[in-house]
């Protein structure tokens, strides 16, 4: 588990053994996991979705406590993962980072409760896998417009995004700070050891 640049995102690598009949990976190990976050992964509900190219799935996130981690692979295809700090107070708050997954690394994205998450298909087709740390809930779930400039995610200039209704009417990261929606950086923290004494 390789700690990325923005506190609670980490990305896992799978060592991929091959022969003449495929491969083989570990994609997911609860140990790794508990041993690099500090607890265990407790998962709740697993997700898959398939995008065409150019869609943009998020900002995606949901209310903490109890928020929804997220372990996220690309089984099929490729896309840009991005991580955004929407932890209102924290250090790299406002800030994003992506990675590339693919069927060829392999690698997955970890992303702690509180971060925003968002992808685009950058093949044909990509088919994503989502393991979430608590349910999907309705009430809870926020997002956060992706093409927002002031968080200025830098999205593949040659693929036109495509983004569901509710995605693009989304509130700008200002708007939905000014509502309240955003979680508090404290809050998260707080959340983060209470999950280390479970």
């Amino acid at each position: 588990m390789q700690p990325l640049d923005i506190d609670g995102a980490f990305l896992h690598t799978p060592k991929i053994h091959g022969d003449q009949r495929g491969a083989f990976a570990e994609w997911f190990r609860g140990d790794g996991f508990a041993e690099a976050l500090g607890h265990r992964f407790g998962l709740a509900q697993a997700n898959w979705s398939t995008s065409a190219k150019g869609v943009l799935r998020g900002v995606h996130f949901a209310d903490v406590p109890p928020g929804q981690a997220k372990y996220v692979v690309c089984v099929s295809g490729a896309i840009m993962d991005v991580i955004v700090d929407i932890r209102v107070g924290s250090p790299t708050f406002g800030k994003w980072q992506a990675v590339r997954l693919d069927d060829v690394a392999r690698a997955g994205l970890y992303l702690a409760e509180g971060l925003g998450h968002a992808f685009m298909a950058l093949s044909e087709q990509a088919s994503v896998v989502y393991l979430c740390s608590e349910p999907y809930a309705p009430g809870r779930e926020r997002e956060v417009h992706p093409l927002d400039p002031e968080i200025g995610i830098e999205w593949p200039a040659d693929v036109e995004p495509i983004l569901s209704p509710k995605d693009a009417a989304a509130p700008t990261l200002a708007q939905a700070r000014e509502k309240g929606l955003l979680p508090g950086y404290e809050d998260c923290l707080a959340y983060y050891a209470r999950l280390r004494t479970q």
